[in-house]
Formats: structure tokens, sequence, C-alpha cells
């Protein structure tokens, strides 16, 4: 029997670097932080675990936060117009498994994982991964072998073309459970 809890997340961001100006408190997802916030340049992740998106509507590149101070996070994550929306990730306690795929809508070579994967290529002579069913738990994508490069924050669902949810060009080379994380 798996457990997800969603009750242990809470993250500060701020208008300026260094935790200053107007701030908001979330607890929650929030898909348009420009409501709260004219511009978002700092954050703390006080407990929980969150992904950040640089546009609404959990949009764009993703950044996954764990409990921290992220004094100036745009230079450190990349990220030149700010964090536009969030999304807590909720805690899993339990199986996880997710079966990816070499082409889009579940096509070409497939490998069902249940732990994490430094490289498909390595383990299983994918070239890359282009749709995936999320089972259990939640898992991070990265689009370099190590977990290094761009992130993409899979939930349980099914994920027939990454193209479609504007990830157009990438490629998905390593998966990380996200348990101990957070």
């Amino acid at each position: 029997m798996t457990t997800t809890d969603m009750s242990m997340g809470k993250i500060t961001f701020y208008e300026e670097k260094n935790f200053q100006g107007r701030a908001y408190e979330c607890m929650s997802d929030c898909s348009d932080m420009t409501s709260y916030l004219s511009r978002c340049h700092s954050c703390k992740v006080e407990s929980g675990c969150f992904m950040v998106y640089d546009r609404t509507n959990y949009m764009g590149s993703q950044y996954f936060m764990r409990r921290g101070e992220y004094a100036d996070y745009m230079s450190m994550m990349d990220m030149s117009g700010g964090i536009k929306s969030c999304r807590m990730i909720p805690m899993h306690r339990g199986q996880f498994r997710m079966k990816i795929y070499e082409r889009e809508n579940f096509g070409g070579q497939s490998h069902e994982l249940m732990d994490d994967c430094d490289n498909i290529m390595d383990r299983y002579r994918m070239n890359e991964c282009q749709s995936c069913n999320v089972m259990d738990g939640h898992w991070l994508m990265y689009e370099q072998p190590q977990y290094r490069g761009k992130q993409m924050y899979m939930r349980p669902g099914e994920y027939r073309s990454f193209k479609d949810m504007g990830m157009s060009g990438m490629r998905f080379m390593s998966m990380k459970r996200i348990m101990d994380m957070c």
C-alpha cells in the first residue's frame, strides 16, 4: 500500500535577492504567482519539496527545490525570468514504478523501473526516452546521464509525448525517485 501526504510543505518567495522585498508564503500548488508578487528572485523552503517553474501553469523550465535557502536562485539555476508557478511534491511512502518508452505514444523499446537509473543508454541500450507511464511514486527525469541537466517532474499518470508537454527536442537520459530527497 502506498501513502501520499500533502501536508508537508512550506515555501516562502521574495521579490528581491537575499530574501528582501515583499514575500508570499505557499503551502500548496500555485499556478500563477504573478498575482501575489510582481517578480520573485529568492526563496526559502522551510519544509517539504517543490518544483518551481519559470512560466505560469507549471510550464517552462523546472527546478527541484528541497529544504534550504536560495538567496539568488536565478544565477544559480539560470532562471532569468523568475519563478512564475510552483507545485508541492507530496511525500510518498511505498513502491516506485515507472515504465519508460523509447518513442512517443508508448512505442519502441520499453523498460520498467523501480529504482533510480543514472544512464538509460548504459543500462538498457536506449538512445532516448520520449514517453512514460508513472504507476507509483514521484520521479525526476533529467536530460543528461548522472542526474544532470534540465529536469522534469513526473507524478503518477500517462505521458504520451514529452514534446506535447513543451519539452520538444529534449532527451531524458536518467531518472530518480523522489523519496529521501525531501
